[in-house]
């Protein structure tokens, strides 16, 4: 927790209550992650919904491969930002949809696309908008796991779709992806044998295809934020490797605090806000919420405590309950009404988009950002 204490409590805010980042704690995990995914001979492709910020994306952009996207809009994104290889790890198969990816391709002669693919239905959904393409568009067979979400169940399927993919007119069959992080976050013995067998099945379907693939190095990706270890360990020769890692640029104060094996990462975001309200001994109101603050693998935890411009420490209180724009703390001990509080967040995916407005915080200076979702 000791690295929320960079934000200073003097700073100039808009309002209250506000996104706060910390740029040098931002700058440091990127360079950790650049590190790793060099000594274990993968490339990044940052998963960038995490975000969806122009600054940070555009600092993460120098040290990557590429860059991973969600859907067509947030390719569009990274294209505007300066990606050049973008993998949307996810099925296009609206035709709307893959009628953008084709005008992405067409306006963008120096950017390439790669999509999944886990079914005949959507590889002929692919091949139907880009079928007189003058640009084919790069495919990746998704491998899933029963009960998870998307990806082929059977590695049987795995060679009758690699096939239709090659035979499908505008489309490449370009590497194999998986995705061990559909796991829950809990490094249990019983968990990370499971997440092992999913990478090792992505790894023999990649062998058993090898020979077959339309492009010279095909792409194998897979590694989220929380088991990248666990992934590097199955990964196949004479591939690019691509790590798709989103939540580490970020980092939190919960759930990958607790599960990630990157150790030295630093919690980059924080959500200041004051206190409004305290109607009882031990227990005060803050004015944020759901609104405002993640809540779907944890609660905000509180991280510091500022009062008339000066940095009190970490308080003892824990936030039991969310509502709309409130949150309830319990073992309130100090807070007083029109106190200052840092809430540090679990899962950066889910807060960014709750924001038109992060400020940046580098020193004693700021500067405001805008997440674009």
């Amino acid at each position: 927790m000791a690295a929320m204490q960079n934000f200073n409590a003097d700073i100039s805010l808009l309002s209250l209550p506000q996104l706060l980042l910390d740029v040098d704690a931002i700058d440091a995990n990127i360079a950790l992650k650049e590190q790793w995914a060099a000594e274990h001979s993968m490339v990044l492709a940052p998963h960038i919904k995490t975000t969806m910020t122009r600054e940070i994306v555009q600092r993460q952009l120098p040290g990557s491969w590429g860059v991973t996207v969600a859907t067509p809009a947030q390719a569009a994104h990274a294209v505007a930002w300066g990606a050049r290889r973008i993998l949307i790890a996810n099925e296009v198969v609206f035709p709307p949809l893959v009628s953008e990816l084709r005008r992405l391709l067409e306006r963008n002669p120096s950017v390439s696309l790669y999509c999944l693919a886990d079914s005949h239905a959507g590889v002929a959904a692919l091949s139907r908008g880009f079928e007189d393409a003058e640009r084919p568009l790069h495919v990746l067979l998704d491998v899933g796991v029963a009960g998870g979400r998307t990806g082929i169940r059977n590695a049987a399927d795995a060679s009758v779709l690699a096939a239709a993919i090659r035979k499908a007119p505008g489309l490449l069959f370009a590497g194999v992806s998986a995705y061990e992080g559909i796991a829950p976050n809990l490094r249990t013995p019983e968990n990370l044998a499971a997440i092992d067998a999913h990478c090792e099945a992505a790894v023999r379907i990649f062998a058993g295809l090898r020979g077959g693939f339309d492009v010279e190095q095909p792409v194998y990706s897979v590694g989220g934020s929380a088991f990248q270890d666990r992934a590097a360990q199955f990964l196949p020769e004479g591939s690019v490797n691509v790590l798709r890692s989103g939540c580490y640029v970020i980092h939190d104060s919960g759930t990958y605090a607790e599960v990630s094996p990157l150790r030295g990462l630093r919690a980059a975001a924080v959500v200041r806000t004051v206190v409004v309200s305290v109607p009882e001994e031990g227990r005060a109101i803050l004015g944020a919420g759901k609104r405002e603050l993640a809540y779907d693998a944890g609660l905000p935890r509180l991280t510091a405590h500022h009062r008339d411009g000066i940095t009190l420490g970490e308080p003892t209180g824990v936030v039991v309950r969310l509502f709309d724009h409130h949150a309830v703390v319990e073992d309130a001990g100090d807070l007083r009404v029109g106190d200052l509080v840092d809430l540090g967040i679990s899962h950066p995916c889910s807060v960014f988009d709750r924001w038109r407005t992060a400020l940046a915080v580098h020193g004693n200076a700021t500067e405001v950002w805008h997440p674009q979702f």
